[in-house]
């Protein structure tokens, strides 16, 4: 892809976030991955950060979280996020309430984000259908921990 390619692609408004967390003993290290496509599959961004010590939950928010940054950053419009927490995924659809003190506030941030695009709509979905985030939480962790 040229330069001018990633440009025009970083410019897409509408966008699919794929995002992973997850700690090795909870809490523990964490790691966050983050797969974002355009509306044409495309990849446009890949992240793999470790994120400090936090349980699985805390880095599912913290990777949602970068997700939606980048997508604010790419000025997308409409962005499709796919989770394969459930939890997480019910409690910003409003079917779950934040209980957890150390949940609330990544809840909060996420709430924010989402005031930056016409509309955003969470998704769960199975494990395998998210790989690619897993493997890159696996590789910051792998990384973080060596």
């Amino acid at each position: 892809m040229s330069t001018t390619d990633y440009i025009d692609a970083k410019k897409t408004k509408e966008l699919e976030i794929y995002s992973d967390g997850g700690s090795r003993g909870n809490p523990g290290p964490a790691g966050i991955g983050v797969v974002i496509m355009n509306s044409d599959g495309l990849i446009i961004e890949k992240i793999s950060e470790y994120v400090g010590e936090m349980t699985n939950n805390q880095a599912e928010y913290m990777a949602l979280i970068m997700g939606l940054q980048e997508a604010r950053f790419c000025k997308a419009k409409v962005v499709h996020c796919f989770l394969d927490s459930e939890l997480v995924v019910k409690q910003l659809n409003g079917k779950y309430k934040v209980r957890n003190q150390n949940m609330k506030p990544l809840f909060v941030v996420v709430q924010s984000l989402i005031k930056n695009f016409e509309r955003v709509k969470f998704k769960h979905i199975p494990r395998d259908k998210n790989e690619a985030a897993d493997i890159l939480v696996n590789k910051a962790l792998d990384k973080a921990t060596s």
